[in-house]
């Protein structure tokens, strides 16, 4: 080939071009397959053969023993900008020798390299380890990024206590499996539950079918071709006889016949409706594994109320739902909410502008009153978004909030009419009304205070014996909607 041997730079990242055909080791040819070893190699956790020595083994040897001893291999796995920066410093140092001769012997020459090379990567790597290369990863894709770029995030204090916050999450894994369960995408892997001895019945509901209406000439899908006067449908074609200077007239003429090609379109919108001729069916079959792995819309509540401890369980909560969210290609939107107009709606996607959101939630410091009402609003809009339309709503909050009737009426024409389930993780000591009326299960932080920063309570303690100590000490306050969650 008349381009060899740069047809081999396709294979790699542009960042390592010029420093691998700009290097004095070697032949070209050579150190441009090295360097794909060594990229290969280095995403893979490992060092790659010895006989990937950029042309000169003598020099490279001890380069290679640094990067071992640095562990560089371990801290590159899976990480490709940390994998682009060894190969480009070492193809730097590998440079730098010539620059050193006659000064110095070549054996002089190579070693004070490879103590250039060891002083840089310690510099480099000073207060990273593994873990946190291992959160990034699961945290999102981040290829594209250039290490300077990506240092510089894991060094910053938003980044730190990102850290802190997936550390805590080990102290909580039935929270972390509850966010896993979130969303109606699909089947569950777990078996369904055995039912009781004494089952209780499930209340029934109406069957529904599918009803389609069809739109002609409205804008849809393409069913084929036929002749319009409608300018909107015609073929693009048909609009080039317009700068003709007589076939003009003859786009006139079609157009006044009715005779110009055009698009023929149809919409189909389809509706759910009540079916009466078909058995009622139960709200919960008994056999059937219930549906999860959805989309996740994470509420979090970012009052002033939420300091402390339970700032720092609503933190691990925006990572668990990130981890997850990448695991598993699943979407996830974030709506922190405070008071009146504090409101911050972010996606918290697998790339770069996700990590940015979750990073300034991380950085945040909970303060304001507490406005529920708009976040279950927007969250409601959202399910009604093909995007989000199996997704399930978690509130995290310490319940101090209320939502006015209307709020919680169109809440319960989502949760008819769409699906729609909301979950609660409650961060205090007891339901309010509000979390009581908003959410279908609650899951509560029974020991949120061990979780403050420099706590010194016991695991486990809680001064209470039950979160329920409004239906237990009050039950005539609560409404309807809130008693479905009365009990120990």
């Amino acid at each position: 080939m008349i381009d060899r041997p740069y047809d081999r730079l396709q294979a790699l990242p542009r960042e390592v071009w010029l420093p691998t055909l700009v290097c004095s080791a070697g032949e070209r040819a050579a150190r441009l397959d090295d360097a794909a070893r060594w990229l290969a190699a280095l995403e893979a956790g490992v060092l790659p053969a010895p006989q990937a020595d950029f042309g000169d083994a003598a020099a490279l040897r001890p380069l290679r023993a640094i990067a071992g001893e640095l562990a560089l291999p371990a801290l590159a796995h899976g990480t490709p900008a940390l994998a682009r920066q060894v190969v480009r410093t070492l193809l730097w140092h590998l440079d730098r020798i010539v620059d050193l001769q006659p000064r110095l012997a070549r054996a002089d020459a190579v070693a004070a390299v490879a103590q250039e090379f060891r002083a840089a990567w310690q510099q480099q790597t000073a207060g990273l380890d593994e873990d946190d290369l291992a959160l990034l990863r699961d945290l999102g894709d981040f290829a594209h990024l250039r290490w300077d770029a990506l240092r510089g995030r894991l060094s910053s204090r938003s980044w730190q206590a990102a850290r802190r916050a997936a550390e805590r999450l080990r102290q909580l894994p039935e929270l972390v499996a509850l966010i896993r369960r979130l969303g109606r995408s699909e089947r569950s892997a777990e078996p369904p539950p055995r039912p009781e001895a004494q089952p209780v019945a499930a209340p029934e509901r109406l069957a529904l079918r599918a009803v389609e209406t069809r739109l002609p000439d409205a804008p849809g899908e393409i069913t084929g071709v036929r002749f319009t006067s409608r300018l909107e449908h015609m073929a693009a074609a048909e609009a080039q006889m317009l700068r003709h200077p007589v076939l003009k007239r003859l786009f006139r003429a079609r157009h006044a016949e009715g005779r110009l090609l055009g698009w023929e379109m149809e919409a189909v919108l389809v509706d759910w409706r009540p079916d009466p001729e078909r058995p009622r069916v139960a709200a919960a079959a008994g056999g059937a594994r219930p549906l999860e792995r959805g989309p996740i819309l994470l509420a979090l509540d970012t009052s002033g109320s939420m300091r402390g401890a339970p700032e720092n369980i609503a933190k691990a909560v925006a990572i668990a739902a990130l981890r997850a969210a990448h695991e598993a290609g699943r979407a996830c939107r974030l709506i922190a909410f405070g008071g009146p107009g504090e409101l911050l709606e972010r996606d918290l996607g697998a790339g770069e502008a996700g990590l940015q959101a979750l990073l300034d939630l991380m950085g945040q410091g909970f303060d304001g009153g507490t406005d529920v009402q708009t976040p279950i609003e927007r969250a409601i809009e959202a399910v009604h978004e093909a995007r989000w339309a199996s997704a399930d709503l978690l509130v995290v909050s310490d319940g101090e909030f209320g939502c006015v009737p209307h709020t919680l009426q169109r809440l319960d024409d989502a949760r008819s009419r769409l699906g729609l389930r909301v979950q609660g993780v409650l961060v205090g000591d007891r339901e309010t009304l509000g979390l009581l009326e908003v959410c279908d299960a609650i899951h509560w932080v029974r020991d949120w205070r061990r979780h403050d920063d420099g706590a010194a309570t016991a695991p486990g303690f809680s001064p209470v014996h039950s979160k329920s100590l409004t239906a237990l000490y009050f039950p005539n306050a609560l409404s309807p909607r809130a008693a479905r969650h009365a009990g120990p």
